[in-house]
């Protein structure tokens, strides 16, 4: 997924790309506009689930498995 991200989609989900607005203020202070949210499909959902990887537009990117309660900053291998 993050790859797709990175690459600009395509993307399953017409709200994959949507700003992420961070009103939880779990995430770093950033100007609105600097995060967008992308769905990471969960086996056996029928739906969009809570997985989620919020990429910043300085190329920070953060998961969330709980729907935006908590965050992990995703490390990339150089």
């Amino acid at each position: 997924m993050v790859d797709r991200i990175r690459a600009g989609g395509p993307f399953r989900y017409a709200k994959d790309g949507a700003v992420f607005g961070n009103r939880e203020r779990l995430l770093p202070q950033r100007p609105r506009g600097y995060y967008h949210e992308y769905t990471v499909d969960k086996p056996g959902s029928d739906d969009r689930g809570p997985w989620r990887i919020v990429a910043g537009d300085g190329g920070d990117l953060y998961w969330t498995q709980d729907h935006y309660d908590s965050f992990a900053q995703i490390i990339e291998e150089p």
